[in-house]
């Protein structure tokens, strides 16, 4: 039975957190776009999930509220997908299988 080289445990945990904080900070200045309405409503959004800004077309302000309303719903929730999708794929080779990076606060 071979002993535990708790320094060398150590060392790896500490790279692992030295390249999680990386991509992290990677993510936070990548954008996805998340749209509806054939693009009449346009979201940005970082890699890690916070909206950056809102577009919303001229002939979508033409339509009723509630379509206005649903149509920022879809394309947000779009953005965040996205949002999600990248962060998987970036974060996705650190994480042990099957652990999505939304299992970690602030992913």
């Amino acid at each position: 039975m071979s002993e535990l080289d708790l320094e060398a445990l150590m060392r790896q945990a500490q790279q692992l957190q030295e390249q999680m904080a990386y991509m992290q900070k990677g993510l936070a200045e990548a954008f996805v776009e998340g749209t509806s309405g054939a693009g009449m409503v346009k979201v940005k959004a970082t890699g890690t999930q916070r909206i950056a800004s809102i577009e919303i077309d001229a002939a979508a302000l033409a339509e009723e509220r509630e379509m206005l309303q649903d149509l920022v719903v879809a394309a947000v929730n779009n953005a965040l997908d996205k949002a999600r999708e990248l962060a998987q794929e970036r974060l996705g080779s650190l994480l042990p299988p099957g652990m999505a990076p939304g299992g970690f606060p602030g992913l």
